[in-house]
């Protein structure tokens, strides 16, 4: 493949916003993507300085034991029984907007199963369980964006 087409490509990819595109000529292909400011980045934690004012500090203690409580109740996510994203894209949880979702907190699936839809790229792509079980937690919204390998449901 010529380097003035995969040059032009990098361009459109920059001029249009699109997270990834892959091309392929004959036996040729190149898979060009980029990441956007903040899209993978692990959410920071801020605290205030000793000399912050007294009100700020006084209701500082309780965050940490809300954050406590809360890892206490989630469930256990670990590879076995995580569903991931198998690409870039929007995730929808039912069919069409006014529709039920496929699946919700609680639901009994099986192997094979639709769980969510991912968009991409003007393509519908159902993402199917991989394993039978109980659905415990929904990690993705409706509408929002979706990386490669992103959590999307967790099935014990």
């Amino acid at each position: 493949m010529d380097i003035r087409k995969v040059k032009k490509l990098i361009e459109l990819l920059e001029e249009s916003g699109i997270a990834e595109i892959e091309i392929k000529e004959g036996e040729e292909s190149v898979r060009i993507s980029r990441n956007f400011p903040g899209a993978m980045m692990a959410p920071v934690q801020y605290t205030l300085p000793p000399q912050a004012a007294p009100a700020a500090a006084h209701a500082l203690p309780a965050a940490p034991v809300a954050a406590a409580s809360a890892a206490a109740q989630a469930p256990t996510v670990s590879a076995e029984n995580t569903v991931t994203a198998p690409m870039v894209g929007t995730y929808y949880a039912s069919a069409s907007p006014g529709a039920k979702a496929f699946v919700e907190i609680g639901s009994e699936v099986k192997a094979g199963q639709t769980l969510c839809i991912i968009e991409a790229m003007k393509m519908m792509n159902q993402i199917e369980s991989d394993r039978t079980g109980k659905v415990v937690s929904i990690l993705a919204s409706n509408g929002e964006p979706v990386e490669f390998g992103q959590p999307l449901f967790i099935v014990e």
